[in-house]
């Protein structure tokens, strides 16, 4: 679970050092600017809550009330972006898929929990809250630089006998004037609010990103709706490797091990003939070679996108080099990815079903005369990229043997993009987490 206090700005409380201005600015640029988006959030949902809660009897209200929440997400979207740069980080968001702008689909999309909250947060919440950090923050800042220049402007201002200074008796203790004594009092307080301003400006950006953080982000949400899709993902993956050993399965039978046992009947008839009629002999052995060469070449068919044992032994690079290699079109090679290198085997194994079934490809549909494989991996995401020069126009819902590949990298919470205009170039590019 992301530790939300420990993405916060490094804190400095030094006056004198840039860090602390630099840190005081990015408080303030957090919490002034929010105040004015708190303000057009409350106008804007007080309008569309009270019209649709109004005309709800007559169903006219039911649009507006969507559009009610669709607003509040909209400014909880700049609240959160606006907190993100203030934090760098911050929890994840959930919220439930939407639905068709229907009468029961407007009802489901109003069932959804994180939009009321993000409600709650632009109607009731931020706007008194910001209200009050907004006019603390400007308050400081006044009386700061007004005792800092007291000295100066209230010499022209007339005498007054009741003031402050006057009245705790600091004009008698130091001897001076009571204006002098203000003076004084000013320049003393103005520093003990701009020595207190960091520490000011600190906890009311934290106090108002606290409260944020509560409403608008729903991480045991988010990570359990990410669990259900990554289960359900496994699930489909499995399901498609039962399925696809099942067709192995039916097409070892019904392929290779019938032209190896016709290749046995072809061999067994061709000795019983050898001496006798050598010519239907040699006949027979003809036929067993072509049997032969037809189960290898299904046997190639069947074991691509199975890992080899060279993925496991030498790792990915070594395996798509290999791939590479036995392409009909040439592959160039390339990427951060190290020979050698280990990645988790899920990781790997997915990215060379990826490439295998690319490559295949760029031979078969592509019309291109070179592509390229890269490579990428860091601490955190493998990518694996393959772009070639051919006609473009692939797509996963065309077919191709790409559509498999989204449910295969679902196992393994990866990603596909493919950009192929029409007349290419095609690049194919796939993002596999690292989870170790």
């Amino acid at each position: 679970m992301m530790n939300s206090t420990a993405s916060l700005p490094r804190t400095s409380w030094a006056i004198w050092r840039p860090a602390t201005w630099r840190q005081i600015g990015t408080d303030l640029f957090y919490i002034l600017p929010g105040f004015l988006v708190s303000i057009a959030s409350f106008t804007a949902l007080t309008a569309l809550f009270t019209l649709g809660l109004s005309t709800i009897v007559v169903w006219v209200g039911l649009p507006v009330l969507v559009a009610c929440l669709a607003t509040a997400r909209w400014f909880a979207n700049l609240n959160r972006a606006a907190m993100k740069r203030w934090a760098s980080s911050i929890p994840p968001v959930h919220y439930r898929p939407a639905h068709r702008f229907t009468i029961s689909g407007m009802f489901k999309n109003l069932a959804d929990p994180q939009l009321w909250k993000d409600f709650a947060h632009g109607f009731l919440v931020a706007f008194p809250l910001r209200t009050a950090t907004f006019g603390v923050v400007l308050s400081i800042m006044a009386a700061i630089l007004g005792g800092l220049t007291q000295w100066f402007w209230l010499r022209f201002l007339p005498a007054d006998n009741t003031s402050l200074a006057a009245l705790i008796g600091l004009d008698r203790f130091m001897g001076v004037s009571p204006t002098v004594a203000e003076g004084i009092l000013g320049v003393f307080y103005g520093i003990a609010l701009l020595l207190l301003f960091p520490f000011i400006t600190r906890l009311l950006a934290m106090a108002d990103a606290a409260v944020a953080r509560g409403l608008l982000t729903n991480e045991k949400a988010a990570l359990r709706a990410r669990d259900e899709k990554l289960t359900t993902s496994r699930a489909q993956v499995v399901s498609e490797e039962a399925s696809t050993l099942r067709r192995i399965e039916r097409d070892l039978h019904d392929g290779p091990q019938q032209r190896l046992i016709r290749l046995q009947m072809d061999v067994e008839a061709a000795q019983r003939r050898m001496d006798t009629d050598p010519a239907a002999a040699r006949e027979l052995m003809d036929g067993a070679l072509e049997q032969s060469r037809e189960a290898l070449n299904e046997l190639r068919q069947l074991s691509r996108g199975i890992a080899p044992p060279l993925l496991a032994d030498r790792g990915l690079r070594a395996a798509a080099e290999s791939l590479a290699a036995r392409s009909t079109v040439p592959v160039s090679v390339a990427g951060s990815l190290e020979p050698g290198a280990r990645l988790p085997q899920s990781a790997e194994n997915a990215a060379y079903f990826v490439i295998s079934e690319a490559l295949a490809n760029v031979s078969k549909h592509s019309g291109a005369c070179q592509a390229g494989l890269s490579l990428d991996a860091t601490a955190a995401t493998l990518v694996v990229e393959v772009i070639d020069d051919g006609v473009g126009g692939a797509h996963v819902g065309k077919g191709h043997g790409l559509s498999g590949l989204v449910d295969r990298l679902a196992g393994v919470d990866g990603s596909l993009e493919i950009i192929s205009p029409d007349g290419g170039p095609t690049t194919l590019r796939v993002d596999i987490p690292l989870h170790g």
